[in-house]
């Protein structure tokens, strides 16, 4: 008889694995996905296009609020988790509520669900949300182009519209983000790696989008979300570790097995951190990844303007998920605030509505800022009634993206651009040659 499975997830890795192991797999009958973290992305059905014979009527997708209930409802036999930077407290609470309905629990590794390339992998990815995999995406990809390889990133998946439609997506200029439709968080991703005329592939259905990139790459960059593990088995794992969450390597899922897994950690934002946070987070990697290569590296901020900062009101609107999932108190505009000596940094709340609010309600432990959310239009445009309404004297925008853009804003803006800057021997670029050299690239 089949097991009857929920697959949990918040709409990436989730999919990954059903299409990888459980789509054509005669021996399990997905009957729902639960879905949490991202708003609105729950009460949706995983299209019958995508979900296979197996599945002619696609899978429904409910709230995780449900899902003990759901067990109960479907005969649950197993309950898989599929999403990534919750803490490992977390995970074992999620265990406990489906152990106590009767069912197993379980989550799934590599061997079974990642995918294998023609073409060399190098995989870029963090113990935390937040942690600058970014930058490191991008410094990883100017080595390599500057070496004359033809270079193309695949971004961890970020479906929260049409999943159909979203399957495959391949983006190389802005005009392919207007037309996807695509998020804030989406751009926040994307954006940076067209400015700089390379491709991006993203979606759902990841088996067809290697395929694609692999046509058009010597070389392919999976550029990770979350702490999540890469979806396609890396020749080079590369993951960033964050001293200012000195201890949570240890204690977050899957960032743990990330550091483990590690060919080399970059300790980033030393320039921020304590001798005693980058001592800590030193000991615990030499405990978990005895092996690794280790990289000391900064984090510099700067601005094309700081005469627009200097002795002025300034609202900061930062990265969305590094400070949501990532649990961060601050981003990238605040150290620019402080750095090109802002007179105030004005606190948004009083000014926020309606989903902009309820974020603040939520995360706590946010500070004089106002996360960049943008996971629907509506709530873009909250964005933008939030900004308008705080009396300041410029908008300090810590981003990826030129928000600007993408809505009307009613003072001066100017944006953060940060970087990773090694500090030791050796250095990416030091890696990326020796790694190109052993392959023949």
């Amino acid at each position: 008889m089949k097991k009857k499975i929920i697959i949990m997830g918040a709409a990436g890795r989730d999919f990954h694995d059903f299409n990888t192991y459980f789509r054509d797999n005669p021996k399990y009958e997905v009957v729902c996905f639960t879905a949490t973290q991202i708003p609105d992305i729950e009460d949706r059905v995983y299209p019958k296009e995508l979900a296979g014979h197996l599945y002619p009527n696609g899978v429904p997708i409910y709230s995780e609020s449900r899902l003990r209930d759901l067990i109960k409802k479907y005969e649950v036999d197993k309950v898989f988790l599929s999403y990534s930077d919750i803490s490992h407290n977390y995970v074992m609470d999620k265990a406990s509520i489906v152990l106590s309905s009767c069912a197993d629990f379980s989550i799934l590794g590599p061997k079974s669900v990642m995918l294998k390339s023609t073409k060399p992998v190098i995989s870029i990815c963090a113990v935390r949300t937040g942690s600058g995999k970014s930058p490191t995406t991008r410094k990883v990809r100017d080595i390599l182009k500057g070496m004359g390889l033809k270079v193309v990133v695949v971004r961890h998946p970020m479906p929260y519209g049409d999943l159909l439609k979203a399957a495959v997506q391949r983006f190389e200029t802005y005009a392919d983000l207007d037309k996807a439709e695509c998020t804030i968080e989406e751009r926040e991703e994307y954006e940076p790696h067209i400015e700089n005329g390379t491709v991006v592939f993203a979606g759902v259905d990841y088996e067809r989008i290697l395929r694609e990139a692999e046509k058009e790459a010597d070389i392919i960059l999976w550029d990770g979300g979350n702490n999540d593990l890469p979806f396609f088995k890396p020749d080079l794992h590369i993951v960033i570790a964050d001293p200012l969450r000195a201890g949570q390597e240890l204690s977050y899922h899957p960032g743990e097995a990330n550091a483990m897994m590690a060919d080399v950690i970059i300790i980033n934002k030393i320039d921020s951190a304590t001798p005693e946070q980058i001592d800590t987070i030193k000991t615990n990697i030499q405990k978990i990844n005895p092996g690794a290569i280790i990289i000391d590296a900064k984090s510099p901020v700067f601005v094309e303007d700081e005469k627009l900062i200097s002795g002025k009101k300034v609202l900061v609107v930062e990265d969305g998920p590094t400070l949501t999932h990532g649990n961060m108190s601050f981003g990238a505009g605040i150290v620019a605030a402080k750095k090109y000596n802002a007179k105030e940094i004005i606190d948004p709340r009083p000014w926020a509505v309606s989903t902009i609010k309820e974020v603040f309600e939520k995360f706590t432990q946010l500070g004089k800022l106002l996360p960049a959310m943008g996971y629907n239009k509506e709530q873009v445009a909250e964005l933008e009634t939030t900004i308008n309404s705080v009396p300041c004297d410029t908008v300090v925008v810590g981003t990826p993206i030129d928000i600007g853009r993408l809505i009307d804003i009613n003072k001066p803006l100017v944006r953060v651009k940060y970087s990773i800057e090694e500090i030791t021997k050796p250095d990416l670029t030091d890696i990326m040659k020796s790694f190109c050299k052993e392959r023949g690239l």
